[in-house]
C-alpha cells in the first residue's frame, strides 16, 4: 500500500487489508505500506487515521513510517496506490516491465484515494473508500 507520506492513506489501507486477510483465508498474506516521500520515514501514522481505524476495530498505532524503495518490488507481488502521483513515482522506479505490471491503483478504474491530510472531515470517507476496496481485492482472491 502506497501513499505520499506513509502516514494517512497507505497505514489505513495496511491496516484494514491486515484486519480483512486476518479474518480470512489469506493470513499468509504479507502486507506493508510505505509512501512515495521521506519526510514522514519513523513517525507515527497521523492521529486522525489511527482515530478512524481504532472507531473501526483496527489498531494501526505501532505502524511507523518508511520510504518505497525498489527492494519493494521484490517483496510483494502487488503493490497497491492511492493516487496517480504516487502510481507514477512508482513505476519511476521500476527496473522492468514484470515490476510494472505489479503497480496498481487501489480503487477500481484507476480512481483516486483522496488524500485526507488537509481535511478532517475526510478521515471516514476516505476509510470506507479503503474498506471496499480491500474487501474486494479480499473477495476476488478467494
Amino acid at each position: 500500500m502506497v501513499c505520499l507520506g506513509n502516514i494517512c492513506r497507505s497505514p489505513l489501507a495496511e491496516g484494514v487489508m491486515r484486519h480483512l486477510a486476518a479474518s480470512s483465508k489469506h493470513t499468509h498474506w504479507e502486507i506493508d505500506s510505505a509512501g512515495t516521500g521521506n519526510w514522514h520515514i519513523g513517525d507515527a501514522p497521523d492521529k486522525r487515521s489511527t482515530l478512524i481505524a481504532k472507531r473501526n476495530g483496527i489498531d494501526i498505532s505501532s505502524h511507523r513510517g518508511q520510504q518505497f524503495s525498489t527492494s519493494d518490488f521484490d517483496r510483494f507481488d502487488r503493490i497497491y496506490v492511492m493516487d496517480r502521483s504516487n502510481y507514477n513515482n512508482v513505476i519511476n522506479k521500476a527496473r522492468h516491465e514484470a515490476d510494472r505490471q505489479k503497480v496498481h491503483f487501489l480503487l477500481e478504474d484507476e480512481q483516486e484515494v483522496p488524500d485526507p491530510y488537509f481535511d478532517d472531515k475526510m478521515f471516514a470517507p476516505v476509510y470506507e473508500l479503503i474498506f471496499k476496496a480491500c474487501e474486494r481485492i479480499i473477495n476476488k482472491e478467494q
